[in-house]
C-alpha cells in the first residue's frame, strides 16, 4: 500500500453546481449462477448503475468534481426464476485535502440481498412510499454514502442524510425481506441505521469528523498534527467501546479503517503509538494482526 506521505499534492475545491450526487461504480458477480439466460445480469447492471448516478437523491447541487466517490460489488448466489438471493459490497470514499488520496470512509457486506427483478423494468425511486426491494436497498446505500461523507466534513453533517435512509428502511420493513428488521440479527440495515441514528453512538459521528477533518486533511500540511488529532479521534471510540463492546458502529468504523491506521502510524513523523495501540487491541481484537504492525 503506498504511503500516505508521498502522496502527490494537488489542489481540492469544494463549490455547487447542478448535479447527481454518486459517482458511483458498480457491477455483478453471476459466476455462481449456471445455466440461465446470462443477458438478465447484464442488462440489470446497466440500469443500477444508471439509477446509482443519475437519480438525484437531495436537493442539493454537486460539481462533477465534488461527486462522491463510491463502489457497489454485487454477487448472485441463487436465481429462480425472477428472484435472486446473493449479497452487495458497499464501499465509498472521500477526497483528502490538498492531495490525491482517497480516505476510505465505509466498507461493508450485506449479506441480506434478496430481490425480485425482471429484465428490462423500470427501477424507479419513490420517497413517498416502498417501491421494490432491490430499489429500497440502493437507495439505502446511497443515503448512508451520503450521510457518512457529510460527516465527514462536519460534526453531526450527516443526520439529514441518516434519516432519509431510516425512512427508507421503516418503509421496506413491510417487505418481508430480510434486513429490515430488528429480528434479522446484529448485522444488518436495521441495525447499521438503528445505530447511526441513536444519540447513544454520537462519538461515531465524532470521530468521523475529527478523524477527517482536523487529522486526514492536515495530513499534507502538518503531519505530526495530523496524527495526533487521528490518534484522539479513534481513542474517543474507547469510551464508547466501554459502554457498548459489542457496538455495530465500531466494527464499521474498523472495517473500514483498519488498513488506512496502520498505514499513517507505520510512516512519517515520529508518534507514541502505545495507548492508541492498547486501544486498538481491545476495541476491535479481529485486527490484531494489523495493530502489532504499528511501530
Amino acid at each position: 500500500m503506498r504511503k500516505l506521505f508521498q502522496i502527490l499534492i494537488v489542489f481540492f475545491s469544494v463549490s455547487l453546481c447542478n448535479a447527481q450526487e454518486l459517482n458511483c461504480l458498480l457491477s455483478i458477480n453471476s459466476d455462481n449462477i449456471q445455466g440461465t439466460n446470462k443477458q438478465v445480469y447484464t442488462t440489470l447492471e446497466n440500469a443500477l448503475k444508471e439509477f446509482m448516478n443519475q437519480t438525484k437523491f437531495t436537493f442539493y447541487n454537486y460539481k462533477t468534481q465534488e461527486r462522491i466517490n463510491c463502489s457497489m460489488t454485487i454477487t448472485i448466489l441463487e436465481q429462480n426464476g425472477d428472484n435472486f438471493v446473493g449479497n452487495i459490497q458497499v464501499q465509498s470514499s472521500r477526497p483528502v485535502y490538498n492531495s490525491t488520496y482517497l480516505s476510505p470512509v465505509f466498507n461493508f457486506k450485506d449479506v441480506n440481498f434478496g430481490f425480485k427483478y425482471q429484465e428490462f423494468e423500470p427501477l424507479l425511486y419513490n420517497q413517498s412510499e416502498y417501491q421494490s426491494n432491490l430499489v429500497s436497498i440502493m437507495t439505502y446505500y446511497a443515503y448512508i454514502i451520503l450521510g457518512m461523507d457529510a460527516d465527514t466534513f462536519s460534526f453531526g453533517g450527516g443526520m439529514p442524510f441518516f434519516a432519509k435512509a431510516q425512512d427508507v428502511a421503516v418503509q421496506a420493513q413491510q417487505s418481508g425481506y430480510t434486513g429490515w428488521n430488528q429480528s434479522d440479527g446484529p448485522r444488518t440495515r436495521f441495525m447499521l441505521i438503528d445505530n447511526i441514528m441513536s444519540p447513544a453512538y454520537s462519538l461515531f459521528h465524532n470521530a468521523l469528523y475529527k478523524y477527517h477533518l482536523q487529522g486526514m486533511d492536515l495530513m499534507i500540511s502538518d503531519p505530526k498534527l495530523a496524527k495526533e488529532n487521528i490518534a484522539k479521534a479513534v481513542n474517543s471510540l474507547k469510551t464508547l467501546y466501554d459502554a457498548r463492546p459489542a457496538s455495530f458502529v465500531l466494527r464499521v468504523f474498523f472495517d473500514a479503517k483498519s488498513d488506512e491506521i496502520v498505514d499513517i502510524f507505520s510512516d512519517g513523523p515520529n508518534f507514541d503509538t502505545f495507548k492508541l495501540k492498547e486501544d486498538l487491541l481491545k476495541m476491535s481484537p479481529l485486527n490484531a494482526e494489523k495493530w502489532n504492525v504499528i511501530k
